[in-house]
């Protein structure tokens, strides 16, 4: 694109910028957008561009594309949602592919996207900084690499793709130290068989808590749930189709609160009643609670079974940790072997992300779904819409869509290449036109 290539002129054409570009040896300059994380997310605002004709660069601290995925993830995972609802743009499932892919499966389709589009990250480039500078009208973005080298990219557009699961959360709970057994985050947990035959708690009743258990339970173990909070748990299928897909066909037709109150009677007639378990429903449904929190409700894939037949144990929050003992809060006390933590994720943005109009102090942008992709001074973020890679997917084809309206003005703008020069030099702080 011509824009582009007028940005990239800079270097050659104006010398303030070539005096600041010189002043480290370590220091790239990026005629197109920098992507930082090479999850899904990153991986489909890069294949949106390249399809554009924009080339890209993409940060990854880690050492391979989508890392929580293939690093830490428990074997036995698969989609949670059928796979016509977790296609990257661009390019759908192989159609031998089951409704639900397994892990390997995803990895492999993820792996074969980013050869299709070309995309090539650099990996173990750990962002630690990344800055606007007013000056020259361009975001400034530190990493450090393995060998904890430094380097400084120059780019017009910035792109944050680290998204929800960048971090996991770890709970401080009282007396963690005095255990003495195996206590480990869900992504350290690979599979029941090292378990097997041992007494393990797992905090946390959420889709993934929910499936660790079943997972211990398939290799003799004996898995108890902490059950903190009111959770919805769903059937995966209803009706022959699955519960996501018969959700949004509902809502083209009806309001969410109607569509809710049809998925609780469906689930109570295939499930029973969830609270006699010890699962107590919220007051909001599951669609409505999804939309004002993102908490996402549990599908079903097995799990409450065990807990009906007992081979699951719902237990209430800790209240303390004593030599391989956990303390409730109703007083009881109980002997484990190990303590699996599916607490969660949270977003890392704000360690290394220095701007305050467009993400809040959690990590997540300020204005709600569908308008948190697009900030200032050429700032966007696709993967933080609490909507899985379907929300992605749909920012990453606005992020796109945002940056070839730009050149396109640009490119229409009655300013010779002198005043051009100027005008990306010194950038305001608008963003790109609408």
């Amino acid at each position: 694109m011509d824009c582009l290539r007028e940005i990239e002129g800079k270097q050659a054409h104006d010398p303030l910028f070539d005096k600041i570009m010189n002043k480290s040896s370590r220091r790239v300059f990026v005629p197109g957008p920098v992507i930082v994380g090479a999850g899904p997310s990153g991986l489909a605002v890069a294949a949106c561009l390249k399809e554009k004709g924009f080339p890209s660069m993409v940060l990854e601290r880690s050492s391979c594309i989508a890392s929580l995925w293939q690093l830490k993830t428990y074997d036995r995972l698969r989609l949670h949602l059928p796979k016509q609802f977790c296609e990257l743009p661009l390019m759908g499932f192989p159609s031998e592919f089951p409704t639900y892919p397994t892990k390997q499966q995803f990895i492999h389709y993820l792996e074969t996207y980013a050869r299709k589009f070309e995309i090539r990250p650099r990996f173990n480039e750990t962002v630690s900084h990344a800055e606007y500078d007013k000056a020259i009208g361009f975001w400034r973005v530190k990493t450090v690499g393995k060998k904890l080298e430094e380097t400084e990219y120059m780019c017009r557009w910035l792109v944050a793709a680290t998204g929800e699961n960048a971090e996991a959360v770890v709970p401080e709970i009282d007396g963690m130290g005095e255990f003495g057994g195996d206590i480990r985050h869900t992504s350290h947990y690979k599979s029941g068989e090292e378990f097997k035959s041992k007494k393990v708690l797992v905090v946390g009743c959420g889709n993934s808590g929910m499936e660790v258990c079943l997972d211990l339970c398939n290799y003799s173990a004996k898995p108890s749930l902490v059950v903190r909070d009111t959770v919805h748990v769903l059937p995966r299928e209803m009706l022959g189709k699955s519960t996501f897909g018969l959700s949004m066909w509902l809502l083209k037709w009806l309001p969410m609160r109607l569509v809710d109150r049809f998925l609780l009677i469906v689930s109570r007639l295939m499930l029973g009643d969830t609270a006699r378990l010890g699962l107590d429903r919220p007051e909001l449904g599951p669609l409505e609670l999804k939309n004002l929190s993102g908490k996402t409700p549990v599908l079903d894939v097995g799990t409450l079974a065990k807990i009906k037949s007992g081979d699951v144990k719902v237990c209430p929050g800790i209240k303390k940790l004593k030599r391989h003992t956990v303390e409730f809060l109703d007083g009881k006390m109980e002997n484990f072997d190990a303590i699996i933590l599916a607490t969660g994720y949270k977003s890392n943005v704000p360690s290394w992300l220095k701007e305050g109009d467009m993400f809040e102090k959690d990590g997540f942008p300020k204005r709600p779904f569908p308008n948190g992709w697009r900030g200032e001074c050429g700032l966007y973020a696709v993967g933080f819409t609490k909507r899985g890679i379907l929300g992605a997917s749909m920012d990453a084809k606005r992020i796109a869509e945002d940056i070839e309206r730009y050149c396109r003005n640009e490119e229409a703008a009655p300013y010779d290449h002198h005043h051009r020069s100027v005008l990306l030099l010194k950038s305001s702080s608008s963003s790109p036109s609408p």
